[in-house]
């Protein structure tokens, strides 16, 4: 039954406390009815005390005041409909269409909180999702329910970035390709970089497969919680009702951490590092922890988080917190940026804890995990030679160690580069790794089984010519 109040202890910014309740929830949704405007908005119980209540309001509490509003519980959570026409729509950061498409009809509501997945039922996840970039595909291979994080900086291409892999990502099993969806999540943003997103997809002729959630940065900072949930919950509905594999990519993670803080400094809450608080690791796992597959269900929830690091700090709460949670991560470069190189991948800090089970033999190549190795180690041993040549010069390095450099000159200028609207082939990658590895000397190549190297390096200087 839906309980009315009309007093209210204290409205403070877009929190509202009130006292004397009667059974109500935490996260349960309000309606904030102001009786002088008329004027509707949407709230919920973000702590309870004994009897009292504070509430955040979704916007800002103008016109609000102790005497003239009233307050109506609901008795429910935040839901949202949702049905398979979802896909190819535009909504707000708390599910409402703003593509003047018309609402969402559906007679089933879900509750955007959900829950992380309950270990026992998680199936271990192994299947490639191709995004048709060399250096992740061949190196920090996306596998099908994984969660990998992009690590950016102010300034960097992650948006351009984040775009490609909408276009470009696939299933690698042909017959599956129609069960392939992607949702869409943009936390903070700006209005120009929303329509570059939607533009982008639209040229792309993928908009009919994606979902998109935009919260705009000039709306209330209490939406940008609510999206990401939003998102993950629509994605969830598609995986494991709709059978879908999909492919949620969410930017900007450290905006939703901002806003985090923000809301948290606001109820007076301790702080903790850097002014996060506690409770950061928690909130940031609930979210992450929903990606997956699940035992004997169709579908699945895979995770790209992208997060600007502040000041490329990987040390900030929210890129460290989330390397603990995650499954690996995609690291960007400012150096590499700014030597013309997209996209600006940083290799050896990069990694995708999963890849291992995901790749070779009837997943991608037979060669893959041997060819990802030897790059790895080569490229590694190119800053070495790099940083030797620093200090002697270059002139004065062995015949061995220029044919390094020349690795690593090769091995960006041709591996790591790609055009924004390139799409490469996981063969295509394969091949370019062995068509690079013969510019090492052979003694070097010590990372292959020598059957793979007969097969494969051959094969690539014939292919060079």
């Amino acid at each position: 039954m839906k309980k009315e109040y009309l007093l209210l202890d204290q409205v403070e910014g877009s929190l509202i406390e009130l006292s004397n309740l009667h059974r109500v929830a935490y996260d349960e949704v309000v309606k904030i009815k102001s009786t002088d405007s008329n004027s509707e908005m949407v709230g919920q119980v973000v702590k309870i005390d004994g009897d009292s209540a504070t509430i955040q309001v979704f916007g800002e509490n103008l016109g609000v005041s102790t005497n003239n509003t009233k307050i109506t519980f609901e008795a429910r959570p935040f839901e949202i409909p949702l049905s398979n026409r979802i896909l190819g729509r535009v909504f707000d950061g708390i599910g409402r269409p703003i593509d003047k498409g018309g609402d969402i009809y559906s007679n089933k509501f879900y509750n955007v909180n959900g829950r992380p997945i309950n270990p026992v039922a998680r199936e271990y996840p192994r299947n490639f999702i191709q995004t048709g970039i060399s250096s992740i595909d061949c190196l920090m291979t996306l596998i099908r329910g994984q969660k990998l994080p992009i690590f950016s900086g102010s300034g960097l291409p992650h948006n351009e970035l984040a775009a490609q892999i909408v276009r470009q990502a696939k299933i690698s099993a042909n017959d599956e390709e129609d069960n392939f969806a992607i949702v869409f999540a943009a936390i903070g943003v700006k209005h120009d970089d929303a329509d570059y997103f939607r533009e982008a997809f639209k040229n792309a002729g993928v908009t009919e497969k994606v979902a998109m959630y935009i919260n705009y940065a000039d709306d209330p900072i209490m939406e940008r919680l609510i999206v990401p949930k939003c998102a993950l919950t629509a994605a969830e509905y598609l995986a494991y009702e709709e059978h879908k594999h999909v492919l949620v990519i969410m930017t900007d993670i450290t905006s939703y951490g901002e806003a985090l803080r923000e809301v948290s400094s606001s109820r007076e809450e301790v702080p903790s590092r850097k002014g996060y608080p506690g409770h950061l690791y928690s909130d940031l796992a609930m979210l992450y922890e929903r990606a997956g597959m699940i035992k004997e269900i169709d579908g699945s929830v895979t995770l790209i988080p992208i997060l600007t690091m502040p000041n490329d700090d990987i040390t900030h709460p929210i890129p460290d917190l989330t390397g603990y949670i995650t499954e690996g991560q995609i690291v960007l470069s400012r150096d590499l940026n700014q030597s013309g190189i997209y996209p600006p991948i940083n290799v050896l800090p990069s990694l995708s804890r999963l890849m291992k089970d995901g790749i070779g033999d009837g997943f991608t190549r037979e060669d893959h995990s041997d060819l990802s190795s030897q790059l790895f180690a080569s490229y590694s041993r190119v800053q070495e030679v790099r940083s030797l040549a620093q200090i002697i010069g270059a002139e004065d390095l062995s015949e061995n160690d220029r044919k390094i450099l020349k690795f690593g000159e090769e091995f960006e200028k041709r591996f790591l580069t790609q055009k924004f609207d390139e799409n490469r082939d996981i063969n295509e990658t394969l091949d370019l790794g062995w068509e690079l590895l013969k510019l090492l000397p052979e003694d070097s190549l010590d990372r292959i089984d020598p059957k793979l190297r007969e097969k494969y390096l051959n094969k690539a200087v014939i292919n060079n010519g």
